[in-house]
């Protein structure tokens, strides 16, 4: 597969500073030695002016497979409650290396992944943040903290990963008041991977009123599953002709071995992708420093869960082939207790999981060989509780579509894709004598892409797109967001010499536009040539 040419392939709500300031400089004709730090258009975190303390969680460097193991203690001069927590991961690499895939835990739950830049020889420096405010009721209490970015370091791959953890945490006042948040977070418990599913329980408090699971979802590993939405029947001869039904795949969470909630994963292309590390060197694609969680509310289940007993959870990825390695997906629970009762009580109302339509087409028009698939799924769960404040009936529906079209020539060139998922998400909440609060995500990822080879060039150009509508609406009030994330560029370089001699040029441009009610709106565009930043603009925010 073209993807896989050796040029970089990961093994294993953000924003992404770095030291260099944002400037508009006459670009170099080709890549050097040197480039400009990586960094995204993404929105930072807004931060209150409030007291503030920092606790430094990891200091490593990365050169093998051994995590980082260490001990998180809460600050003793800010003990809480917080308005928000924000993590920040500062790392340095200079040399060779690929990217690579990390993930930060906190007694048991993931509360951050991430994948890394590739460097230059100079070297290079960035910063991602991350908002893990949600994670406050873990961090009270003193945890057992475990890292991983897996590295190799030797001879040819020079590069070491220097990675700096912190969490600043920012006290609540009258005017920046405490966050709300889950009562709870809890890891899979016996977590274990049994032929390539994720196994493990979780034991909710008996008087649990919401619950919603996180999926950290992504298909790594070096091999075809890291570019999955490209894979093809054996029968067609494409080198990633590993998936008999093809490139569709679904995230579904399993309670007690039944459906409790589906989802389409996010197409991450990381910073060796597509053959191409000139492509993402300077400005990565969308999320690739940014693994979101998958969030499925479980709450129609909740019934069936508060009986103080651990009840059986499985993550599967379907369209693996079966026994297949390749898919990561920790798995965290947030909970939300009854305070003004023990135990909540009910039962799952109804339960539809539709018939997944997972159309495939394979066809050779000349020498271009041709896969496209159309794809759709759906799911609706209704369960009620009892609780102190009534009975609450909740009413999730979820809906995906796929449409793939991938097609190849020669040895190949060209190896190009269209494709676009949608995946949306309504949950409908309804209490004794409150009007209805109903919360809908609608999210749209695409990938238009193609790879090129001609006179011992390769060539890869690129369209991403990561769009996301959101609106929780009750009775007199609709907040809402609308997200559009998205990049374009292209970058060639010449095979089969040395890195001096590729003569490597490369183009690209990532815009990142929020906008939202009473005007409310952020829009950065942030281009590149060569490795030098020659856009940096704020349009508004």
């Amino acid at each position: 597969m073209r993807r896989l040419v050796a040029v970089g392939a990961a093994v294993l709500g953000f924003a992404l500073f770095t030291g260099t300031a944002a400037h508009a400089a006459e670009p170099p004709t080709e890549f050097g030695s040197d480039w400009d730090d990586p960094r995204t258009a993404v929105q930072p975190i807004s931060k209150p002016p409030t007291p503030s303390c920092t606790v430094t969680i990891v200091d490593h460097e990365f050169r093998d497979f051994t995590p980082y193991t260490g001990t998180y203690t809460p600050p003793a001069d800010c003990v809480g409650p917080w308005n928000k927590v924000v993590l920040r991961m500062e790392t340095t690499i200079a040399g060779r290396q690929y990217d690579r895939l990390g993930s930060l835990s906190l007694g048991g739950v993931t509360i951050f992944k991430t994948s890394t830049a590739e460097p230059s020889v100079d070297g290079i420096r960035w910063t991602v943040e991350s908002d893990v405010t949600r994670y406050a009721p873990l961090l009270t209490r003193q945890q057992p903290v475990w890292m991983l970015i897996g590295n190799v370091v030797n001879e040819t791959y020079t590069g070491i990963l220097d990675t700096k953890v912190e969490l600043t945490f920012y006290q609540a006042t009258t005017d920046h008041p405490a966050a709300e948040t889950s009562d709870d977070v809890l890891p899979l418990a016996d977590a274990r991977q049994t032929g390539g599913e994720l196994h493990g329980t979780v034991t909710v408090a008996r008087n649990t009123e919401r619950l919603v699971a996180e999926v950290y979802a992504t298909g790594s590993g070096g091999g075809c599953e890291e570019f999955w939405y490209g894979t093809t029947p054996p029968d067609t001869g494409y080198s990633c002709g590993t998936a008999a039904d093809g490139p569709y795949r679904e995230v579904q969470v399993l309670i007690d071995d039944q459906v409790a909630g589906i989802a389409a994963p996010y197409p991450y292309i990381y910073t060796g992708g597509w053959s191409n590390p000139y492509l993402w060197y300077v400005l990565p694609a969308p999320r690739a420093f940014d693994i979101h969680a998958i969030r499925y509310d479980l709450t129609p289940f909740v019934g069936l869960l508060t009986d103080g007993q651990p009840h059986r959870v499985r993550v599967r990825t379907i369209g693996v082939p079966a026994g297949q390695s390749g898919w990561d997906t920790p798995t965290n629970f947030l909970v939300w207790r009854d305070h003004g009762g023990t135990r909540t009580t009910g039962r799952l109302l109804s339960h539809d999981l539709g018939t997944l339509r997972n159309d495939l087409t394979s066809s050779v028009e000349g020498d271009i060989h041709h896969v496209t698939v159309e794809a759709a799924h759906r799911f609706r769960a209704v369960g009620y509780l009892d609780t102190s404040h009534g009975r609450v009936t909740t009413t999730v529906e979820q809906a995906l579509t796929n449409h793939n079209e991938h097609y190849w020539g020669p040895g190949e060139s060209p190896d190009g894709q269209h494709a676009v998922w949608t995946d949306t998400s309504t949950v409908t909440m309804s209490g004794q004598g409150s009007a209805p609060r109903v919360s809908r995500t609608e999210k749209r990822y695409t990938v238009d892409g193609e790879i090129t080879i001609a006179d011992d060039r390769l060539t890869t150009r690129m369209t991403l797109g990561d769009y996301a509508d959101a609106t929780t609406a009750r009775t007199g009030q609709a907040p809402w967001s609308r997200l559009a994330n998205t990049f374009t560029g292209s970058a060639s370089w010449t095979l089969g010499v040395p890195r001096d001699e590729r003569h490597a040029v490369g183009e690209s441009e990532q815009r990142y536009r929020l906008t939202g009610p009473h005007g409310t709106c952020y829009d950065h565009r942030i281009a590149q040539v060569n490795g030098t930043i020659t856009a940096d603009e704020l349009r508004c925010g």
